[in-house]
């Protein structure tokens, strides 16, 4: 029997907010649709998006930086297919997996000071590992994580959520977690003097909003951890893998943690992955005798169609030298969005690294802009970035992700010259329509209001 999945796709394309309406989560469904955000696309490859009337999306999002290779990538494709025609012994459980070990042998060699990886299927699972390993590893039972930082939704990961509105509902969630401000480093030094935290957990730039620290305060950090006996664990889920220009966003200051975590991009865009990297000494701690070769595990974390993207991936980003592209078009996107937006006053800043990159917003200086502005913000907060990641969407078709005053772009490291051009192009454009009061723009801007708040007492 042949299971025709295009097929399956198209016939039930049209009604995929129903189906998801009526079986899954009707309040995405609302979500999605009162932003604007109702574009269906039916095919994907390399940077692009195409809907069903085959217009071409550039993707400046990324599916959250998993695609950094560029979707349906030929050459994860062709690794898994060869893969699925092998037969190969999979998850045998009672037996060591071949390909995990290769797996973990390349990771290592692009992290040399580091000699133990345990593999996951999620980037949040890996957080949750650090948790164990962490406490196993030193005796102590307290996690220190930043305000502001996004680490997974998981109870380990979500109790050390720097954002309240992911934790709503679901107490009481884990002890011992202390929040510290980032990028403070008078503030850890407070906290770990204590003497009784077992890891400092840190997304060396934050996902969020791409916050980026100072000079220095990852390094010092570091060396706090070691002062007080605590891990350092670099949370690079969504900043490594080449996505900031370097392996790990870590390499950038020189810093080397104790235990690194990744996901996302190793999965090729294909099949879920994460990897904790860690020291032998932390890794025997846990997995200290025969008897504990299993004390932490999981079924699927070493299946060969995951180990086998992530093997295809590492070989796709050294073959293509995409760490050195994503660190050249970074540079380049970086440039041409300062050089776009600098003459919009409601622009605040134009930061990031590598292709990983934030626009972040401001109030303006004009009277007029002024009282349009204060409107918004006063009937939504943040909705502003939205106002202009829908146009971006609808007018120059490139999707992006709208946060709380800022629009982030962490599009495939494949992308070209002719991209960047085009994404700093687009938003000059609709930049430009923003400053125009009153306008059809700002009237969109009130009817987003409208929707949301219908979308929000509205029930099915």
């Amino acid at each position: 029997m042949t299971i025709d999945i295009r097929n399956i796709f198209d016939e039930n394309e049209l009604g995929r907010s129903g189906l998801h309406a009526q079986y899954l989560n009707k309040h995405l469904v609302r979500h999605l649709s009162s932003m604007g955000y109702n574009t269906s696309f039916t095919k994907a490859q390399g940077p692009y998006l195409y809907d069903r009337e085959g217009n071409e999306y550039l993707d400046m999002l990324a599916g959250w930086g998993v695609f950094a290779l560029g979707r349906s990538n030929r050459t994860v494709k062709d690794a898994l297919k060869s893969a699925l025609d092998c037969d190969l012994p999979n998850l045998v459980q009672m037996d060591v997996s071949v390909l995990a070990g290769v797996l973990a042998k390349k990771l290592l060699s692009h992290v040399p000071y580091l000699e133990r990886v345990f593999f996951a299927n999620t980037g949040a699972e890996t957080i949750e590992a650090a948790i164990k390993l962490a406490r196993a590893a030193t005796g102590r039972a307290r996690i220190v994580y930043c305000s502001g930082a996004f680490h997974g939704l998981t109870y380990g990961a979500l109790s050390m959520n720097g954002s309240a509105v992911y934790k709503t509902g679901f107490g009481p969630l884990l002890p011992e977690f202390t929040e510290v401000a980032f990028d403070d480093l008078e503030a850890l030094e407070q906290v770990l003097s204590s003497g009784d935290v077992a890891a400092f957990v840190v997304e060396p730039i934050q996902g969020a909003n791409v916050a980026i620290p100072s000079d220095g305060y990852l390094q010092s950090a570091a060396s706090l951890c070691r002062k007080h006996g605590t891990l350092f664990v670099a949370d690079e889920i969504q900043t490594g893998i080449g996505r900031t220009g370097r392996f790990l966003a870590v390499d950038h200051w020189g810093v080397e943690p104790d235990m690194v975590l990744l996901a996302k991009a190793l999965s090729g865009g294909y099949v879920p992955i994460g990897a904790l990297l860690t020291r032998d000494w932390v890794f025997e701690k846990v997995f200290e005798r025969t008897g504990r070769a299993v004390a932490h595990g999981s079924t699927f974390s070493k299946n060969d169609l995951a180990m086998t993207a992530g093997i295809a991936t590492l070989e796709y980003i050294e073959t293509e030298r995409l760490v050195t592209k994503a660190s050249q078009m970074g540079d380049y996107l970086l440039r041409e969005l300062k050089t776009a937006t600098q003459h919009h006053e409601i622009v605040r800043e134009v930061r990031g690294r590598g292709l990983m990159i934030a626009v972040e917003f401001g109030p303006p200086k004009s009277l007029k802009l002024q009282a349009a502005w204060g409107a918004l913000e006063t009937a939504k907060k943040g909705l502003f970035s939205l106002m202009i990641a829908i146009p971006l969407l609808n007018e120059h078709r490139i999707l992006t992700q709208a946060g709380q005053r800022f629009i982030k772009l962490t599009p495939a490291l494949v992308i070209s010259e002719a991209d960047c051009d085009r994404v700093a192009r687009s938003f000059d454009d609709v930049l430009g329509d923003s400053e125009n009061v009153p306008s059809a723009m700002w009237s969109f801007g009130r009817s987003l209001v409208g929707n949301m708040r219908k979308s929000r007492d509205m029930a099915y």
